[in-house]
Formats: C-alpha cells, structure tokens, sequence
C-alpha cells in the first residue's frame, strides 16, 4: 500500500501534501526535521491520508490534492476540522 497524506504545521498552520509507503515512518521523519522542505515548520498533525495499491495512484492523487480542486476537496471533507 502506498499513503497520500495532509499534514499541517502546528507552527505556521500551512498544509503539506506527500506520499509515502511507510506513512508512520514518514511522519516521524516530518517531526524529526528530516525533510528538507519541511524542516523549519515542525512539529505536525496528521490531519488526512487515504490508501492506494500502488504508486502511480499514489502520485496522481498527490498532484491531484496539491491543485486547487483538490485543496477545495480537502477543505469539504474536513468541513467539521476546519470549522473550529
């Protein structure tokens, strides 16, 4: 299985969109400062992912939740997060 997640800086409150196929391993290494581009704006929450059976959908839904239609999907699916 391959992971396409939200996570989102407790720091700035900016959103960050990836994929992964370890999805523990890969928050871990976000919280750590592991990742270049992500490394000033630790720590953070999970706040989405959704599974795929390989890495081509992974990609393409990664791209796809980077865009603006998938921005706005997000923000609909988390109506009741972003509410509060």
């Amino acid at each position: 299985m391959y992971y396409v997640y939200l996570i989102k800086s407790v720091k700035d409150n900016n959103w960050y969109t990836g994929y992964t196929k370890n999805l523990q391993k890969r928050i871990l290494e976000h919280n750590k400062g592991l990742n270049f581009s992500t490394k000033e704006r630790c720590p953070f929450q999970l706040l989405y992912y959704e599974a795929c059976l390989n890495i081509k959908d992974a990609k393409a839904r990664e791209k796809y939740l980077k865009l603006g239609m998938g921005k706005k999907y997000l923000k609909n699916r988390l109506k009741f997060f972003f509410d509060n």
